[in-house]
């Protein structure tokens, strides 16, 4: 077994596309056996990258979706600085099956009412109308998109109620899906962990608007007097 191979594939299945570097410094991470670029490049059992989806272009591991849709310089500069995602070992070496996913709560929401309220119970297809939005999410797809695989299927909505329901389980999904944008991360990982941090809470206080206060006015200290039998020349002291 060439474990060095298997975190390329992981790596590239999990992350989109991933530097050599990377790929050395993670392995190294999880492993007693320590290499280097150079043992990495002996390694490489490029048949087994290619039964894979995994191609090799300017140091990069690159999943062949990504070349088959020329996004190489799009999807690069969209995960520019983004923390990567690292799982444990045993986690992370599942991604070696390109069609492996985390099946989270969101999946098991949108599972169950697409099951329940336009499939009868059909499960088998469920599953796999919901794989399929797991796997437009992945990608980024936009909602239009992704409802086409209803439309594809001929599966209608009864109202306007169940399209909303289904187009939130189907946010819901995409915001905890790991995309490869995100280096692995997901929306919500994102934007809790690394974003959140940097919105400016709203005042607790109303905001103040700098005007002049009329004569006849209420006065602002809150007396319920008249601002001319109040505070006024008070405010000048």
């Amino acid at each position: 077994m060439n474990r060095i191979n298997d975190y390329i594939i992981a790596l590239t299945h999990l992350y989109g596309l991933v530097d050599k570097d990377k790929v050395v410094e993670i392995f190294n991470m999880q492993n007693e056996e320590k290499i280097n670029i150079e043992r990495l490049k002996q390694s490489i059992d490029f048949e087994e990258l290619k039964e894979n989806y995994v191609e090799f272009m300017d140091d990069y591991f690159i999943h062949d979706t990504i070349l088959e849709f020329d996004d190489f310089d799009n999807l690069l500069s969209a995960k520019a600085d983004k923390p990567f995602y690292i799982p444990n070992q045993k986690e992370l070496l599942k991604y070696k099956d390109d069609n492996y996913f985390e099946i989270n709560k969101e999946y098991n929401d949108l599972f169950k009412y697409i099951n329940k309220n336009l499939l009868d119970g059909d499960e088998w297809q469920a599953r796999m109308i919901v794989d399929d939005i797991q796997g437009y999410c992945q990608i980024g797809a936009k909602p239009s998109e992704i409802f086409n695989i209803f439309n594809h299927r001929e599966i209608s909505f009864n109202d306007e109620k169940q399209v909303n329901d289904v187009l939130q389980l189907v946010m819901n999904l995409a915001n905890n899906t790991r995309i490869w944008e995100n280096n692995g991360h997901t929306p919500n990982e994102i934007f809790e962990r690394y974003e959140k941090h940097k919105l400016k809470p709203l005042p607790n206080k109303r905001f103040e608007i700098n005007r002049k206060i009329g004569r006849n006015d209420p006065c602002p200290c809150g007396s319920g007097k008249k601002y001319k039998r109040c505070c006024l020349g008070k405010d000048d002291n």
